[in-house]
């Protein structure tokens, strides 16, 4: 991608995320009166006259706040304006300059990068009243904004692409969506950290410090992907803060936008019902899926330890038989190369398409190996079928009678496509209709 990056910081409670998502136009990082909700580096995409960028919206930076939380926020904030070509530097108008705003400005400052000072809230009196003291921090001249309202983001836009070529359209559509899904502290994080190679989230052993779902680039043997990280789904009675209620639908959002769900399963706990609930909207939304388990390292085990694990997870999940399963460690390492090749291969799988005379010569074989139901005499027919989408896989039957095939053999149909073709980690939808029905 060759557009400019654009990263927004400040600290807490400034109006950040507001504004972030006003540039993008959705609803992406979590907006609440919380100083400090949004901790990680929230990505999106902007696009202003023709010219489309990243933005990175960062957890609020309190320079003088000791706490772990603040220690890692400030390392997301480093790696974030280390990428960044374009600073949104924002602060609150109506509280005018503080001593934090003073030491921000002074680490901006030394970072040599394209710098714009964004005075928010200038719908308040109080702002308007303000709106000179902010030349003292040295940055030039203030851009006052209304993130909530949207007042003044077009003269900030036209100062963020000045001097951006336009780019051409199409490129986030090339990238393969892969949301990491599962219960919180099971390692979605450490896992994209781990593939990265860098500290992207902030990992800790306190349950749920993802709260809104994270986007990573990633290019790997030829294909484009973007790796979500997506806050852990507790369990409904826990889900008590508004934060969270937010963190959930976002999870769910993540995944209906996502082309490959990876199902991570703490080892040392086994599937819960909680990992049954959100790889079953997976199913149900027809994402390819991959069920990895792990801190493997951590578990101890014997000659039999996998297959036993195994036995007990597709017990677990009847429904997920398709999905392959990996062992895996995000701390060592142990066969993350493996997943990544794996996710490779869900993705070509997605995108399989069968050549009509070949699927029919399958299907003709299928029915002389085993004949479709009957019933009163009148014995199930299917005359031919064909693949009508990809993307996930989806086939349409044409039978002389729906309702003579049951679901068994419609299982019974599905297994030997499945056997004849790779389609590991793949949901394939079927339909079947009678001649002269509307497709």
């Amino acid at each position: 991608m060759n557009n400019q990056v654009v990263c927004i910081v400040g600290k807490p409670n400034v109006g950040k995320s507001t504004l972030f998502n006003k540039i993008v136009g959705e609803r992406i990082s979590i907006t609440e009166d919380t100083p400090g909700v949004t901790r990680d580096r929230i990505y999106g995409i902007g696009n202003w006259l023709g010219r489309e960028f990243s933005i990175i919206d960062t957890g609020g930076l309190d320079t003088r706040a000791q706490d772990d939380f603040m220690h890692n926020i400030r390392l997301q904030a480093d790696i974030a304006i280390d990428a960044a070509d374009t600073i949104l530097f924002v602060v609150d108008g109506v509280t005018s300059v503080t001593s934090s705003d003073r030491d921000l400005a002074e680490i901006l400052r030394q970072t040599k990068k394209k710098i714009l000072l964004v005075v928010n809230k200038f719908d308040s009196k109080k702002t308007y009243e303000n709106r000179y003291d902010f030349f003292e921090l040295g940055l030039g001249e203030p851009f006052y904004v209304s993130a909530e309202q949207g007042q003044g983001i077009g003269d900030l836009l036209d100062a963020v692409i000045e001097g951006q070529p336009v780019e051409e359209e199409g490129q986030e559509e090339d990238r393969v969506r892969v949301s990491f899904i599962g219960k919180p502290n099971v390692g979605k994080s450490s896992l994209i950290n781990y593939i990265l190679g860098e500290n992207r989230n902030i990992v800790t052993n306190v349950p749920g410090t993802t709260r809104d779902s994270i986007d990573s680039y990633y290019h790997y043997e030829g294909t484009d992907y973007v790796f979500v990280d997506t806050a852990g789904l507790r369990k409904r009675k826990k889900i008590e803060e508004k934060v969270e209620r937010y963190s959930a639908v976002r999870t769910l959002s993540s995944i209906d936008r996502s082309h490959i769900c990876v199902l991570l399963i703490d080892a040392k706990e086994g599937v819960s019902e909680q990992d049954a609930k959100i790889v079953g909207y997976a199913h149900d939304r027809h994402k390819g899926i991959i069920i990895a388990v792990n801190k493997w390292d951590a578990v101890e085990k014997d000659n039999n330890s996998i297959r036993k694990y195994e036995k007990a997870i597709r017990e677990r999940l009847p429904f997920m038989n398709y999905a392959p399963l990996i062992f895996i460690s995000a701390k060592t390492g142990k066969r993350v190369q493996d997943l990544l090749q794996l996710i490779n291969l869900v993705n070509n799988n997605y995108s399989l398409r069968i050549p009509t005379g070949v699927l029919n010569d399958l299907l003709n074989q299928a029915v002389l190996m085993k004949q479709p139901p009957s019933d009163k005499g009148k014995r199930g027919k299917l005359y031919y079928g064909s693949q009508v989408a990809t993307r996930p896989p989806k086939f349409t039957m044409y039978v002389n009678d729906k309702d003579l095939f049951h679901f068994s053999y419609r299982r019974y149909l599905e297994n030997q496509i499945r056997q004849a073709f790779s389609f590991d980690g793949v949901p394939l939808r079927f339909s079947y209709k009678e001649r002269g029905e509307e497709d």
